[in-house]
């Protein structure tokens, strides 16, 4: 039997008790959350993913970003899962002497889920009082850097700079404005090695630039907003086709074989 290549959400779900080694799913999944546990049984099944089940994990929980992607981000930057974790952070930080930081709740965008506290202690009583839901991530607040998003699309690169005076969060969702950014080759090596540890074929990578000259990774996702991009919707659609199917084609004459088109 010819392997099936899917490529929609509705055959993935008519055809799912059926799959097995010999089948493709191209594209994301898209999943409800708790529903994770989806990308892990096709994975057992040898099912191949592309884009691949990391890639589509590690866009959907800033948690589990930072426990693969961590040494890419600021100093510091933590996953919390329960109040143990968050208890020997206060300590931690008290120890290095950090006041400000971020939290980031664990699947909301566009901004919506950072959140600024003067302290990790008064994280810790949000935690504590249930104010806010395990996991989550935490970093010190860096100030005074230059948020960049960077469009990467094989060979199309399309970077730019979030700026908002008014408010930490940079995004063009909350406020932000925009200008063109020249990536660096430390900048594009940073994106190029993120992707490569995640198995992300094509990504939005926002990065933070800092007054010392670093750049650190603040996220990844496979699919980001672009407001501020020169590239349209359909630019962005266009290039993951086109990657997809070269990842396909390539796949192919690897393993041999012929795909039927579900």
């Amino acid at each position: 039997m010819a392997r099936r290549i899917i490529r929609d959400n509705a055959t993935l779900l008519d055809e799912y008790d059926n799959l097995s080694s010999e089948d493709i799913v191209v594209g994301r999944i898209r999943i409800k959350p708790g529903e994770e546990h989806i990308l892990l049984d096709l994975v057992a099944r040898q099912v191949t993913l592309f884009p691949s089940a990391v890639a589509q994990l590690c866009s959907r929980s800033k948690v589990f970003q930072v426990r693969i992607l961590g040494k890419f981000m600021v100093p510091g930057t933590t996953a919390i899962y329960n109040q143990h974790d968050i208890l020997s952070l206060v300590s931690e930080y008290g120890r290095q002497g950090v006041g400000q930081v971020v939290c980031k709740l664990d699947r909301a965008n566009g901004g919506q889920g950072i959140l600024l506290f003067s302290s990790v202690e008064e994280v810790y009583n949000n935690a504590v009082f249930g104010v806010l839901q395990y996991p989550f991530v935490i970093q010190p607040l860096i100030k005074e850097c230059l948020d960049v998003r960077a469009v990467m699309l094989g060979d199309i690169v399309n970077a730019y700079a979030r700026h908002n005076p008014n408010n930490f969060r940079h995004n063009m969702h909350c406020g932000g404005s925009s200008l063109p950014h020249e990536l660096s080759s430390e900048q594009m090596q940073l994106c190029l090695k993120v992707m490569k540890r995640a198995s992300f074929p094509y990504a939005c990578v926002d990065l933070l630039l800092d007054s010392k000259g670093n750049t650190w990774l603040s996220e990844i996702n496979l699919r980001g907003g672009l407001r501020g991009s020169t590239l349209s919707q359909q630019n962005y659609l266009d290039a993951v086709e086109h990657i997809h199917s070269k990842m396909l084609s390539d796949f192919m004459k690897r393993t041999g074989g012929e795909g039927e088109l579900k």
